[in-house]
C-alpha cells in the first residue's frame, strides 16, 4: 500500500519505571537483544549502539526459524540523555523518542516517518508490538 512519504506514526507507552531505568535498558545493545521484538517467534541476535549525535546503531532483526532477516539502523541527529533521542534511519526517514518521567513512570513515545511499502496501520502496529515489549522486559528486569 503506497502512503504519503510525510506521512507520520505515533506509539507510546507509560512504563512503570523511572526514567534513568527505562534509558538504560532501551539504550544498552545487551538490552535490546532482549526486547527488540513484535512477536515471540521474532528475536535480535545482534545490536550495536554508538549513542551520540553523529554515531551510528544496527540491530540485527530476525525471524528465529531463520527465514527471513534485516538490519535496522540509522544514525542519532540528538540525545539528550533521560528525555530525548532522534534519529535518522538508513532510507532517511525520521524518528524522535521522547522520555518524560512522571513519579515513578516515564512516558516512551515514539513518532516516525511512516515508509509506503506497508499499511500505517501495519507500521503502527509493529512498532507498538516492540515498544510494548520494552514495557514488558523493563517492569520486570530486576538488576
Amino acid at each position: 500500500m503506497s502512503t504519503a512519504h510525510n506521512t507520520t506514526i505515533t506509539v507510546t507507552a507509560t512504563i512503570n519505571a523511572p526514567a534513568a531505568k527505562v534509558w538504560e535498558l532501551w539504550t544498552a545493545p545487551a538490552h535490546i537483544m532482549k526486547w527488540n521484538s513484535a512477536s515471540e517467534d521474532w528475536h535480535t541476535p545482534r545490536a550495536e549502539n554508538d549513542l551520540r549525535p553523529g554515531g551510528k546503531f544496527s540491530s540485527r532483526m530476525e525471524a528465529k526459524d531463520g527465514s527471513f532477516g534485516f538490519d535496522f539502523g540509522g544514525v542519532y541527529d540528538e540525545v539528550k540523555p533521560h528525555e530525548l533521542i532522534t534519529y535518522t534511519m538508513g532510507d532517511g526517514r525520521k524518528v524522535n523518542i521522547t522520555f518524560e518521567e512522571n513519579g515513578n513512570t516515564t512516558e516512551v513515545t515514539e513518532t516516525f516517518d511512516a515508509e509506503t511499502t506497508h499499511s500505517i496501520e501495519m507500521q503502527q502496529g509493529g512498532w507498538q508490538a516492540i515498544l510494548d515489549n520494552f514495557k514488558k522486559y523493563t517492569e520486570s528486569f530486576t538488576a
